[in-house]
Formats: structure tokens, sequence, C-alpha cells
């Protein structure tokens, strides 16, 4: 089955679920359908959002699964988080653009800063 497309492979235009079919019992439902928040996650985020829930949130089992670090972990799940149109923690934007956000993982995953200084770059210190 086909993934539910929420944007015009033409015109990149936001698209909306006009009719929904059940084959049981051959029910057709019109009307005009919100996908849900879900919908907005790249193929990718929702791989990740399904390994999440399957480790129950574990970080760990999810780097021994994904073979991936922390820092990594973290913001994949920060970037399905704010596909879904919510801030993660809830707290105020650091300023950083999402391209300054991943620099600070890299840095911080390849050993070139430690925690604490991406913490302090991540909240919005200077890079």
């Amino acid at each position: 089955m086909n993934q539910l497309l929420t944007s015009c492979p033409i015109c990149q235009g936001e698209l909306t679920v006009t009719r929904v079919y059940c084959r049981s019992c051959d029910t057709t439902i019109e009307g005009r359908f919100k996908p849900g928040p879900f919908a907005e996650l790249t193929a990718e985020q929702q791989a990740f959002v399904e390994a999440f829930v399957r480790c129950e949130g574990k970080f760990t089992r999810l780097e021994g699964e994904l073979g991936l670090s922390y820092p990594t972990l973290r913001g994949r799940l920060h970037d399905a988080i704010r596909a879904m149109g919510y801030e993660p923690g809830g707290g105020e934007p650091s300023g950083l653009t999402e391209d300054e956000r991943r620099e600070v993982l890299a840095r911080l995953d390849d050993g070139r800063i430690d925690a604490e200084e991406a913490m302090r770059l991540l909240q919005g210190g200077e890079m």
C-alpha cells in the first residue's frame, strides 16, 4: 500500500484527503480529513519514531539497534518533534538554524567539542 501524500508532487502545495474507503464493507466516506501530525514526518523520521517506540524510548537500545550515537539519536528525535510542529522540551527556541544544530551535534559526535560546550551552543551560545 502506498504512503499517504501530504504535499502535491507537482507544485508542493498541501494536499487534502477528501475520501476514505473500507474494503471490508465497501463503505466510502467523503469530506475533508486531516491526516494528523505523523503524516508530516519524512519516511526516515517515521522509521526513527517506529524504532523509538519499539525500543520503548530507551536510547541505549536505540544505539544498539540503529548503530548511532546518543547525540545523533537525540538530534533525530528533535528533528521529528519539530516536524510534528512542536519544540523539543517546550522551552524557548535556541535561535540556531537546523543546519547549525546539526553541526553542533556532529562536532559533539566527532569529539571536537564536549557535552558542556555542545549544551552552551545549543542553548544560544555563539558558534
